[in-house]
């Protein structure tokens, strides 16, 4: 293991902390991933245009978020450049990292590459947890305690295969990294607006329009932006952060490296935002990249504009088309607003801004707890509300506990009768009445006594 230590350091606040498991091949860092990312678990799933292997995810345990982070297996001595891309990957991840879990194999004892992996962790100096894996006999369990000689403190016991020390594992964990930071309240009550999307849609030379000057580096080649750039903008009088990120591509095309946790930083950086502007390339249909990054804005819960760009390339007769192409594209967000604009000219540029302060006005939008009472009272009875057998759904008290996104409670006789449709026709009267454009709702179904 090389010991160098220019890490990329975290330099964002106000977003999810980040962990990663590292350790060498065949220690189960999958299997763990796995099930810290499994049913028992609240989950932010992968929408479509990712592939089945989960190296990025987000777990939510005892109200706490944090996002999750597989890596190669490390090799001590690399013989290929493939190995040292391995290598360079963990290098990466560590250094994004809040917290590492060291993963070690109570099958196998201690062993050598162990002994050099922790020598090179301690070096970094990051925060790290030992956790000896596959202890799912009591003599692997005693065993384990051999692992004091990597001198990283004592070690988690856990089998992840059998779920086994898991709960004990995530409590740590929690333990550890840290609450989501707050920014400051001065930055705090400013607008912050990420540009996201594919390499090469044009993000950057969007940042340097709505500027009036060249901030950032703009090229052709795709990935030229590794790391989220904040930059303030005056506007009008008021000051905006703008929050320029790397290109983030197709989870099976995320390369090893810097690549890989360049979308990382991208996923800190939507959720530091209040409004991410996903940026389309108006010469290219909508594509699986684009809506997969629209899933990550979704999930987080911000506010969004479909930017496309480059329109200056295509005719104005074909606007209808496109937007028809991507009202069923991103289908699954049909409150995002579809703006068109030319960075390159400057075209529709100067309406993005005072669209995303709409915007964060809507996602704080409040209803009284009597209006809103009334209201829904009035939709379930406009429609029939889902039933089992003789069983119907019934509705008795509604509330909205959050605003950024706006956030209702309805409390119900049994939340099980809810259908996902039912649930899509309440929000759609939610928004033929009140708005909420441009922000996705969340809406939480309770049994009547739970808290």
């Amino acid at each position: 293991m090389s010991e160098e230590n220019s890490f990329i350091q975290p330099a964002v606040t106000g977003s999810r902390p980040v962990v990663a498991i590292i350790g060498r091949h065949n220690v189960g860092k999958s299997t763990l991933l796995n099930r810290l990312t499994g049913k028992r678990m609240a989950i932010v799933a992968d929408m479509p245009g990712t592939t089945r292997d989960r190296i990025i995810s987000t777990v939510v345990w005892q109200d706490r978020e944090f996002t999750i982070i597989d890596t190669g297996g490390l090799i001590a001595e690399p013989s290929s450049s493939i190995d040292e891309g391995v290598n360079l990957q963990v290098k990466e991840a560590v250094g994004e990292a809040d917290l590492v879990l060291f993963l070690v194999s109570a099958a196998d004892g201690v062993i050598p590459s162990d002994l050099e992996v922790a020598e090179w962790l301690r070096k970094t100096g990051k925060k790290a947890v030992l956790v000896a894996n596959k202890a799912d006999n009591p003599k692997r369990e005693t065993a384990a305690v051999d692992f004091y000689s990597l001198g990283m403190g004592d070690p988690i016991i856990i089998s992840a295969y059998h779920d086994l020390g898991i709960d004990d594992l995530l409590d740590h964990i929690i333990a550890l990294i840290p609450e989501t930071a707050s920014t400051g309240q001065e930055e705090e009550n400013l607008l912050k607006i990420a540009l996201v999307g594919r390499p090469n849609v044009g993000k950057s030379m969007l940042l340097n329009r709505l500027l009036g000057e060249d901030r950032v580096i703009v090229s052709q080649v795709p990935g030229t932006t590794r790391d989220a750039i904040d930059t303030v903008l005056n506007f009008d009088g008021d000051p905006v952060i703008l929050i320029d990120t790397a290109g983030v591509k197709r989870r099976g095309r995320v390369g090893k490296g810097v690549d890989k946790f360049s979308v990382v930083r991208s996923l800190r950086a939507i959720d530091r935002a209040d409004v991410a502007l996903l940026l389309l390339d108006a010469t290219e249909p909508a594509t699986a990249q684009d809506t997969h990054i629209a899933s990550f804005v979704q999930q987080a819960g911000k506010g969004v504009i479909l930017v496309v760009n480059k329109w200056d390339l295509i005719s104005h007769t074909e606007q209808h088309e496109y937007n028809q192409l991507v009202g069923e594209r991103f289908k699954f967000m049909p409150y995002a607003k579809i703006m068109y604009t030319s960075a390159k000219t400057g075209k529709g540029v100067n309406k993005l801004v005072p669209e995303a302060r709409r915007i964060r006005e809507e996602r704080r939008k409040r209803i009284s707890t009597g209006e809103l009472n009334g209201f829904i009272g009035r939709v379930v009875a406009g429609q029939t509300p889902p039933h089992k057998c003789s069983k119907f759904l019934k509705v008795f008290y509604a509330t909205q506990a959050e605003v950024e996104p706006p956030t209702f409670v309805l409390f119900v006789n049994d939340a099980s009768l809810v259908h996902f449709s039912y649930q899509r026709y309440i929000e759609n009267r939610l928004r033929e009445q009140y708005g909420f454009e441009g922000t996705p709702i969340k809406m939480v179904f309770r049994n009547r006594g739970e808290d």
